[in-house]
């Protein structure tokens, strides 16, 4: 058992856990990371991240319910030995190690973003040409901005291996991938950016959805 002396001291205004929480609650009141689903990491100094443990309750989550990880997957702090850190770890690792200025990513599970997913047989997927775009930094009149999109694998390392592979030689537009039938991941060099571009990829997704329905996109 651990003697838990968590690393960064447990103020608001410095350990970045505590707006971990808060976002996941926000999420979990959204229904975009219902029961346990989703996880979230916040990047830290020295390089490594804390990232919810697997299985939590993200509607119910405590300072504890983290694990520090390094940014070669070893694990650096917990409250417990019996807390694992989320099974797509390795995601967050391969989105830090390709993206230093990164310092959070998110990911979510929503209905919408499992219905967009199928709206291309491709590995990107087309974003309607929305003022929200803006958002993610595109400054254009009709902006034509494609997120990547990538297999739900089993086996979640060959979905990090993928990332990896395809992102090392071609870097996404913005700061989202989709995995098909599973969810959204965005990362940005802020918690709050982080948060901010969960809110408008799944306004885009809703609209995507919406304007199917009614034969517009």
């Amino acid at each position: 058992m651990l003697n838990y002396q968590p690393s960064v001291t447990n103020s608001k205004t410095t350990d970045p856990r505590f707006e971990l929480i808060d976002a996941a609650r926000y999420f979990y009141r959204q229904d975009w990371m219902v029961g346990t689903a989703g996880n979230l990491s916040a990047r830290l100094a020295d390089d490594s991240f804390w990232i919810t443990a697997s299985g939590k309750a993200k509607g119910e989550l405590s300072i504890s319910d983290f694990v520090r990880v390094a940014l070669n997957g070893s694990i650096l702090d917990r409250a417990s030995t019996q807390i694992k850190p989320s099974a797509e770890t390795i995601i967050h690792q391969a989105i830090y190690s390709l993206f230093p200025a990164a310092q959070a990513c998110y990911h979510v599970h929503s209905i919408e973003a499992n219905l967009v997913s199928h709206f291309t047989n491709k590995n990107n997927l087309l974003l309607p040409p929305l003022e929200m775009v803006k958002g993610f930094g595109v400054w254009e009149e009709i902006p034509q901005v494609e997120i990547p999109v990538f297999e739900n694998y089993l086996e979640v390392p060959q979905i990090a291996a993928e990332i990896s592979d395809r992102f090392s030689t071609q870097p996404p537009q913005i700061s989202v991938l989709l995995i098909r039938n599973h969810g959204v991941t965005v990362w940005a060099h802020s918690l709050p950016s982080a948060r901010n571009y969960i809110e408008l990829i799944e306004y885009i997704f809703r609209y995507m959805v919406a304007a199917r329905q009614v034969g517009i996109f």
